[in-house]
């Protein structure tokens, strides 16, 4: 993992004390990369969900499917070590 210094305003840097603090999350190493993550898992959600909308419909979605999906879940459970 390479470091990287990063310049914060003094409000935000009061911001990530505190939560380092109450949170609990150690160091500002450690606390600084979650929003950043939960960003990025954002924005592949919204990629995937713009993709979806946008494909081509499929087989509906209904109770039946449902029922199908939990029949395999069941299956796979029975069959697995």
């Amino acid at each position: 993992m390479r470091a990287q210094n990063i310049s914060l305003p003094e409000t935000l840097k009061t911001f990530v004390d505190r939560q380092v603090s109450q949170r609990g999350d150690g160091t500002h190493s450690e606390f600084v990369p979650k929003p950043i993550r939960k960003d990025q898992d954002r924005l592949e959600w919204r990629e995937q969900l713009l993709a979806g909308a946008s494909s081509a419909p499929s087989a509906p979605v209904n109770a039946a499917y449902f029922d199908g999906l939990r029949d395999r879940v069941r299956q796979a459970k029975l069959s697995s070590p």
